[in-house]
């Protein structure tokens, strides 16, 4: 909300979801998750085109992820787009669905056929749908998705950005092995850390327990290649990973450019390192050959 506010990228949606910060964020933070959105969007986007939409996007672990209303703008929605988190997450976002018209009217003008149906722990209209569900639990998740149409004979794109760290790496490989199990035709981008064994990942280890968050799956964030080795345990056919760096390094340099002059940044070697220990993994599993 706050690297919004400064203009680093455009989400008109993202205000009703968050309450703008009161202090300043780090530049280096600012610049991060302009590298995340625009690099997990870059994907997205790809795959949206590759299939002309023809497709379902689940977003695993979504909280106030406003991704559906800004691909609904730019006439990109999928067939369906899917999200999943925690009941009590869910419940908060649909309040704020319901309480807010331009949050509400892109879903009811998208909709088409029976009546839409909310209660406090779910949304489905026929082409988006909130579900609360435990990933932990995949046949629970699954269920609940079938549900709400989900249909696993559509090319499927699954988005996780920074959850399968919080579960244990049997957890996510559960998760991994069941998408990859499910879907004939499917792309999966997972968002976390990497290099976390160095001293740098360490002290991020360090500072994230000090406020009570415990990273239950980072023995998988050791390196690139022990994040691409989960995907390809796992099921999946292909898998690719690259810091976000090189991720940095292959943005538009003209909107790189604008955006580095948005704030100034006097510790290039910290926000270095901050990148080097974050990366984008996608993999796919491609029975038709798109």
């Amino acid at each position: 909300r706050f690297a919004v506010s400064v203009g680093y990228w455009k989400d008109p949606y993202i205000q009703y979801f968050v309450r703008q910060a009161k202090e300043r964020k780090a530049p280096e933070i600012n610049r991060g998750y302009y590298a995340r959105v625009h690099g997990v969007s870059y994907l997205i986007k790809a795959f949206l085109k590759k299939t002309e939409c023809n497709c379902q996007i689940v977003n695993l672990g979504a909280g106030m992820d406003t991704l559906f209303w800004r691909l609904k703008d730019e006439n990109l929605l999928p067939r369906k787009y899917f999200e999943v988190d925690f009941p009590m997450i869910v419940a908060r976002k649909i309040h704020n669905i319901k309480s807010k018209p331009p949050l509400s009217k892109p879903i009811m003008e998208s909709h088409s056929g029976d009546s839409l149906l909310i209660d406090s722990h779910s949304l489905d209209s026929s082409r988006y749908s909130i579900v609360g569900a435990d990933l932990r639990f995949s046949s629970d998740l699954e269920e609940k998705l079938k549900k709400h149409n989900l249909d696993i004979h559509l090319p499927t794109l699954l988005v996780a950005e920074c959850v399968l760290v919080y579960m244990t790496p049997q957890q996510s490989a559960n998760l991994l092995k069941w998408a990859a199990g499910t879907f004939p035709v499917a792309m999966f981008i997972n968002y976390e850390q990497v290099n976390m064994t160095d001293r740098f990942g360490q002290i991020m280890i360090e500072n994230l327990q000090r406020r009570q968050c415990n990273l239950a799956g980072v023995e998988v964030c050791r390196s690139l290649d022990s994040q691409r080795e989960r995907l390809l345990l796992n099921g999946w056919e292909t898998a690719r990973a690259i810091d976000m760096m090189k991720v940095y390094s292959f943005l538009p340099q003209a909107d790189v450019r604008r955006i580095e002059a948005l704030e100034f940044l006097d510790e290039k070697e910290l926000f270095e390192q901050l990148m080097q220990h974050y990366c984008i993994c996608w993999a796919s599993k491609d029975s038709s050959n798109l």
